[in-house]
């Protein structure tokens, strides 16, 4: 029989009446608010990764597809052939591609101006994503012969220009001559990404291939959507191979090369790197909050039963039986330190998910809210690391048992 599992379960935790003893209490608390850091740290930087990750790919596409110049003459705009989009649908992680292209241009009040590139807007991932960052107005659909003189702009050119949704604007495209179009503003986007907003205005395609003198199935770069981001290094390898490997055929009369959000990206992931680290420091930190805290708590307890320690050695039983059932009871402490942790940290992180309302700086993070991403996967991971380190941290405490005979304790008061 495990009596000391049987008695650890029902021995008392009050310091007289129905009380919990203060170190009881202080345990419980400080796992549960170690337990409560622990999972708010890992949610909030899972939700920075993936919401950064969204909004450098919304941007720029998992992979980038464009022509290899045959010399210093040769012009780097890419027709999307049939052969090519053959390649390209042969490719089982390829789930989407879109013809992309830009052209520089300048938005004109009477009273300032700025210089932008305009984007013909192609594609559900671009769209879609440039929608759910919108602030007013509406996201039209650029595909539709009505909407080709409408554009969307950022908050950033809004601002500075005085625009808002409704108005129109006076655009210069300049190249081998100066031409003016004026463009209907349909929407403000806000990503609170500075480097892009600055410089970007997306509207049709049609117009910026008519504006760039370029044919309906040509555009500066293809941007291809894979079925899973973390493959994308591999994924572009396999692209340029396979590409390759049709030039050398004779499926393809012209090289390519390929980029990817990664390398694009690289200063933003490059940043978010380093909240791996600070995550790792938070944990350790908290880990050894909570473990401190139950060993003090438990050499309390063991010096409060110590009569029951002298009365068990006095029956016969073992010191390392003994040693077990303060661990078992400590154990108990930390479940409940778990379980409410657990509780409280999800409690507050769905709240957080469900309705934003931590702010951040977007200036310096690039989001208006402390983003959150709960992983059921790293809940309990994290859970199960902490009672592993817990019980193995428990077992020296526990050795102080062995020091207690039972003479003493008889005369213990």
């Amino acid at each position: 029989m495990n009596y000391p599992l049987f008695i650890a379960r029902r021995l008392s935790l009050s310091a007289g009446g129905k009380k919990k003893a203060p170190a009881v209490t202080v345990a419980v608390t400080a796992v549960a608010l170690s337990v409560t850091v622990m999972l708010a740290s890992v949610a909030i930087v899972l939700g920075f990764k993936q919401e950064i990750r969204d909004k450098v790919v919304g941007f720029n596409g998992h992979i980038t597809l464009y022509v290899a110049p045959a010399d210093q003459d040769d012009d780097n705009v890419i027709s999307i052939t049939p052969s090519l989009k053959k390649e390209l649908s042969a490719l089982t992680f390829v789930t989407d591609y879109s013809l992309q292209a830009a052209i520089p241009a300048i938005l004109k009040t009477q009273s300032d101006f700025k210089g932008v590139y305009l984007k013909g807007l192609c594609g559900k991932t671009t769209t879609d994503f440039i929608e759910s960052n919108l602030e007013e107005g509406e996201m039209a659909d650029f595909s539709l012969p009505e909407n080709k003189m409408k554009v969307v702009i950022s908050r950033i050119a809004a601002n500075q220009l005085g625009l808002k949704a409704g108005d129109k604007i006076d655009t210069y495209f300049i190249s081998d001559d100066v031409r003016v179009r004026r463009l209907e503003i349909v929407g403000v986007f806000n990503s609170h990404f500075d480097q892009y907003d600055d410089v970007m205005v997306y509207g049709s395609l049609p117009l910026v291939q008519q504006l760039g003198q370029i044919g309906e199935d040509q555009g500066t770069y293809i941007q291809i959507s894979t079925d899973d981001f973390d493959k994308i290094q591999d994924y572009t390898l396999q692209l340029q191979t396979a590409l390759n490997t049709a030039v050398a055929e004779g499926r393809l009369f012209r090289l390519y090369r390929t980029d990817n959000v990664l390398n694009q990206g690289l200063g933003f992931f490059s940043w978010l790197s380093l909240l791996d680290t600070n995550v790792v420091v938070v944990l350790v930190l908290m880990m050894i909050v909570g473990c401190v805290t139950l060993v003090s708590g438990m050499l309390i307890i063991i010096i409060e039963k110590k009569r029951f320690i002298g009365i068990m050695k006095a029956m016969g039983a073992p010191t390392s039986k003994v040693s077990r059932i303060f661990v078992f009871l400590a154990v108990r402490i930390a479940l409940w330190g778990l379980l409410i942790g657990n509780v409280v940290a999800l409690g507050l992180l769905y709240v957080q998910e469900k309705t934003h309302m931590l702010p951040l700086d977007a200036d310096s993070y690039y989001i208006d809210f402390v983003p959150v991403s709960i992983s059921w996967v790293s809940i309990v991971l994290l859970n199960i690391g902490v009672m592993a380190v817990t019980y193995l941290v428990l077992i020296l405490p526990s050795r102080f048992v062995s020091g207690i005979s039972p003479a003493e304790t008889m005369r213990y008061e």
